[in-house]
């Protein structure tokens, strides 16, 4: 299995780049996120690899960071989601607004995905939701490059249980999105504490979104 590449960059397209390895090309798959953060033709790059082998083919995905990798594993276990599928997803979701989605169930944000639909969606937000947290979050989520430290787990992730979801619902009826509602009474309960009451995560989740 190949776990990393490292060459010079040969030919970008729409969904793969082709990597000049020791005079051996190789195509890697990746997502328009890594893709765009490549250097020129005839630069130097390294990607993380995740090798999936079928009865047909040898297939290649590359990555810049270490949570994008994690969260393309993570997706592929969801029944119904393939390689195609966690590809478009981390296209329009970077690894921290992806945790922040799937900690609020935020099925639209997932949907935004090309070729991903609502119940598609709604699978994924649910059944990764108690599985979000394992993911580390951080510098290499954050734009950093791969393997630089450890970081701690993100905090909309890792909030989820302090969460009301009322006051939640409270905030998306005044017209907010579910994710910045959710990671709004989220900043609140951390700053309220987890005895806060209903009225008081609501003012204070306005107050985080008026910011």
């Amino acid at each position: 299995m190949i776990g990393k590449l490292r060459g010079l960059v040969d030919e970008v397209d729409d969904d793969h780049v082709v990597l000049d390895v020791g005079g051996v090309g190789y195509l890697v798959n990746a997502s328009a996120r890594t893709l765009g953060r490549l250097p020129g033709r005839g630069e130097a790059v390294q990607l993380m690899i995740e090798t999936v082998v079928r009865e047909d083919a040898i297939l290649l995905y590359g990555f810049h960071e270490t949570a994008e990798r994690d969260w393309f594993r993570l997706l592929n276990t969801v029944q119904g989601v393939g390689a195609r599928h966690a590809l478009a997803i981390l296209s329009v979701l970077p690894p921290d607004q992806l945790a922040q989605a799937v900690a609020a169930q935020d099925k639209q944000s997932v949907a935004r995905a090309n070729g991903v639909g609502p119940k598609l969606a709604g699978r994924i937000t649910a059944e990764l939701k108690d599985k979000a947290g394992t993911i580390q979050l951080g510098p290499a989520a954050g734009g950093g490059p791969a393997g630089t430290g450890q970081a701690p787990e993100g905090a909309a992730a890792a909030a989820v249980g302090e969460v009301s979801e009322d006051a939640v619902s409270a905030l998306t009826n005044l017209g907010y999105k579910r994710t910045e509602a959710f990671t709004a009474v989220a900043a609140a309960s951390r700053r309220l504490g987890r005895d806060a009451g209903l009225q008081s995560l609501i003012t204070e989740g306005l107050k985080e979104l008026s910011q």
